[in-house]
């Protein structure tokens, strides 16, 4: 059997004060195999961004990893040196952030921040780096590579920086990607684009990726596992068809609840939404109730 590319052992995230610390993540697992697309998904503050961040070793105080292990690829992300954490970080893992305006340097030219990974991982020139950069811009659709690669990120619209956030991150052909709500804030037409996008070029390129969202649709159209997650904690796991013709956990069925269907009327009880009680549920409670599926077993028993 092929070995997990990711591995997240039981995970546990907390906030420190000085009162104590306080539970962030709990007990999060989850495995991502050679080529997968899996996703987390979950309403915001449900703990979907902070496991990204945990896994990139991105975290900063007070938030600290009290327990588990990130295994990539036979080592533990979380004991690696600060040093070698950076040399893996964007050659082999690498992360496409949510906002890519405040994720991109207003200060440097958009070729210089996708040749920049070139010279940093692959030790090429910076005149090579700035041809390939360019190349990166057209794999990624950008129109007129050329001129745009002198652009800075305020010059572009959001779906074109979000193309460059994309170039950057696959510019150097890592193992696994994790793409943190890629398209927040972009209108229907470009979000369906920048979607697109993402699934034909890792695709292409057996790229693994873990793909965080809040939107369902999303979720289901792109994905092969999902896991759900709620306050802090994983609740329930299955291969993407069997979730979503019968979620087992309260909060997935939930979540489902809560969309409306096309063609459905709102009105005179016709079509009633779930309203989803906000107050944060009992930790325990939740890891009493989760509902885990073993790979490929979507009818089988629940771990």
């Amino acid at each position: 059997m092929t070995e997990p590319l990711l591995d997240v052992r039981n995970l546990d995230l907390v906030l420190s004060h000085r009162s104590g610390d306080l539970p962030i993540l709990q007990d999060i697992s989850f495995q991502i195999m050679p080529g997968e697309t899996y996703g987390l998904v979950g309403e915001s503050g449900s703990g979907k961004s902070v496991t990204s961040l945990a896994i990139m070793g991105l975290l900063k105080k007070p938030l600290k990893v009290s327990g588990g292990q990130v295994v990539f690829q036979g080592q533990d992300l979380l004991k690696l040196r600060p040093r070698r954490m950076r040399d893996l970080r964007g050659d082999r893992v690498a992360m496409i952030f949510q906002e890519p305006m405040t994720a991109l340097n207003p200060l440097s030219t958009v070729g210089r921040q996708i040749a920049e990974m070139y010279v940093l991982h692959q030790g090429k020139s910076w005149r090579e780096a700035r041809r390939l950069a360019v190349h990166a811009l057209d794999s990624v659709k950008v129109p007129n590579p050329e001129r745009r690669v002198g652009n800075y990120p305020h010059q572009m619209s959001g779906g074109l920086r979000q193309r460059v956030m994309i170039a950057m991150a696959l510019a150097c052909d890592p193992d696994l990607l994790i793409a943190d709500e890629p398209t927040t804030a972009l209108d229907v037409t470009v979000q369906a684009e920048v979607l697109r996008l993402i699934k034909e070029l890792c695709a292409a390129r057996g790229t693994a990726v873990l793909f965080i969202s809040h939107d369902l649709g999303v979720i289901a159209s792109i994905c092969q596992r999902v896991g759900v997650m709620y306050a802090g904690c994983l609740v329930e796991e299955n291969d993407t068809v069997a979730l979503f013709s019968n979620p087992r956990h309260a909060y997935t069925r939930g979540l489902m609840g809560a969309l409306p269907r096309l063609g459905s009327r709102l009105t005179h009880g016709r079509q009633r939404l779930v309203d989803i009680d906000s107050v944060i549920a009992d930790r325990s409670v939740l890891t009493e109730t989760r509902f885990i599926m073993p790979r490929g077993a979507a009818n089988g028993e629940s771990a």
